[in-house]
Formats: structure tokens, sequence, C-alpha cells
């Protein structure tokens, strides 16, 4: 399991939980700010993996390259700020995600795929930033088939609540509903805040706010960017932006009973982990097409 996260416990009476900081990682050439799992809160309803890719600018000839790598027992969510990604997976989708759309691939009882810049934009300044989150499956639904599917910008709902800016990226909020097919009831949203403004959170049973950039504070106390604050359940926190600010809001309801994490692995029966270990090592997981790397499984 994934531990020593900072993290800062706030005053009692505070609508706030904690405020936790990312711990930073180097995937290939793309470095992460990893806020989910942390230490004590390891899962915020049903999201069990927050990475917060980037800012960066590739030069010519450069670009993100992650190999082909499995999953199981979870679902990705893919979101960009800024750039592009081309997906490829086992099923042999290959798709192109851009900013303001989604990439929503369920793993169930396994899949392989890759992330990668386009070659057509390997000839350019690239810049990338966004978000990956990992949503962890009900226990009956991580035997299920693998799937993708991609929504654009355009077909997520777009609301404005008292100068705020949301897209409703998955999920149900502000009665709006997503089109991304969840498995549990949840909301994932980006807002857009100008300076002075006020957030609002939707309704759920466990919530968090993720500050991209700008300012903000949470009853008072400031949030920087790139911390996320975890919120007492029931809690009406008031969040007002000090300068013009782009925020995640995250919640939902927990899921049934423990997850286990290792490596791209998640399960609620730790015994499926290691079938998937040794499937990947033994070249039992199904290939992507036209792509014939993979990342090796790492050391215990």
């Amino acid at each position: 399991m994934a531990k020593g996260f900072p993290q800062t416990s706030m005053n009692e009476g505070s609508a706030v939980s904690a405020l936790v900081s990312p711990r930073r990682r180097q995937i290939g050439s793309l470095e992460v700010r990893r806020v989910l799992p942390n230490v004590k809160h390891l899962t915020v309803g049903p999201f069990v993996f927050f990475d917060h890719m980037g800012p960066v600018q590739f030069p010519p000839g450069k670009g993100i390259d992650l190999p082909p790598h499995p999953h199981i027992g979870l679902a990705t969510l893919t979101y960009l700020f800024q750039g592009a990604i081309i997906h490829r997976d086992s099923l042999g989708v290959e798709q192109l995600i851009e900013p303001g759309a989604v990439n929503w691939m369920v793993s169930g009882r396994g899949i392989v795929h890759s992330e990668r810049t386009a070659d057509a934009r390997r000839d350019i300044d690239t810049q990338i930033e966004g978000i990956q989150v990992w949503i962890g499956l009900p226990s009956a639904a991580e035997e299920d088939e693998p799937s993708f599917t991609h929504w654009r910008a355009d077909e997520l709902p777009l609301l404005e609540r008292n100068g705020v800016r949301y897209r409703l990226v998955a999920g149900e909020a502000f009665g709006e509903k997503a089109p991304v097919k969840v498995f549990s009831p949840m909301f994932y949203l980006h807002a857009e805040v100008p300076e002075g403004t006020t957030v609002e959170l939707p309704n759920g049973d466990e919530r968090a706010i993720y500050l991209v950039e700008g300012a903000l504070t949470v009853d008072g106390s400031p949030c920087e960017p790139g911390q996320m604050a975890i919120l007492h359940e029931g809690a009406t926190p008031a969040m007002v932006a000090g300068a013009d600010s782009r925020v995640m809001l995250l919640g939902g309801a927990p899921l049934e009973g423990r997850r286990y994490l290792w490596w791209n692995f998640v399960s609620s029966d730790p015994q499926k982990i290691e079938e998937a270990k040794r499937k990947w090592k033994s070249g039992g997981f199904d290939r992507v097409p036209g792509d014939d790397e993979c990342v090796p499984l790492p050391e215990d």
C-alpha cells in the first residue's frame, strides 16, 4: 500500500479533515503529482488514485511515452487541460484525447493500454497537463469484460452557478448527469473560478477539492496549488477564490469493503492481484496491437 504522503491536519471545527500535499513521481518521461492514495485517506468515495500530470513542455522529437501496461479491477478516467495523448489498448481501440474530453477505460478482469504523444505531433513543441483518476469498481463488476469509451468536450454538461463555470466530467451534480457510465454514486467536476467568487460543492458521502492552479481558501484556511482538501462528511465549507483558479471537485459513496492496490492492480481480493502479477509476468494478458513494448512487472 502507498505510504509516506504528507498531509496537514486542520483546526477543530473546520470542514476540512486533512489538507493533503502530493508526492512527485516520475513515470517514464512524465512527472506526476500523486495525491491519492494517501496514508490516512486511501480513497475519496470510489476514487482510489489521483495523479496530476505536468504541466510539462516537450521539445520537438520528444513526448509522453507510457508503454503498454495492465490494469484490473478499476476504471481509469483521463482528462486534459492542454495537449493531446493517443490511447491504444488491447481491445484494438486507438483514440486521441484533447482538452475537455474524457477517456473512460474500464479494466474489469483485465486490460492493457499505452499512452503516448501522437507521431504527427512530435515535430513541434508539445505541452501536456491533465489529471488521471482511477475509480474502484464494485466487487460485482471487478470481473466484467473490459471496455473503452470516449466523450468529446461538447458532449459533457456545462453549468454556470454564481459566476463559476463547471464542466461535469462524470457522475451527477447540481441536477445534471454526465454521459460517462459510472458504477456507483459519484461526481467529478472541473471548475473555472474567477477571483472573488465562491465554489459550490455537490452533496456526497465523501468529498474533496483539488486546486490545480490559482488561490483558494477553504473555511478561511489557504489551499495551495497541488493540494487536496478532504472534507468531513456532511461539512459545508466556505470556498473562496483569491485569484482566478482552476479546481477539481470529486466525491461519492465509498466502495463496499476494502480495496487492495498494488502497482496498476486494484481488487477487493488480494489473491486476484497475485494472479494478475503472475499473468503479466508470464505474458498472459492480451497485447496492444502495433505496440510491442511493455512495462516490466516491478519488484516487490
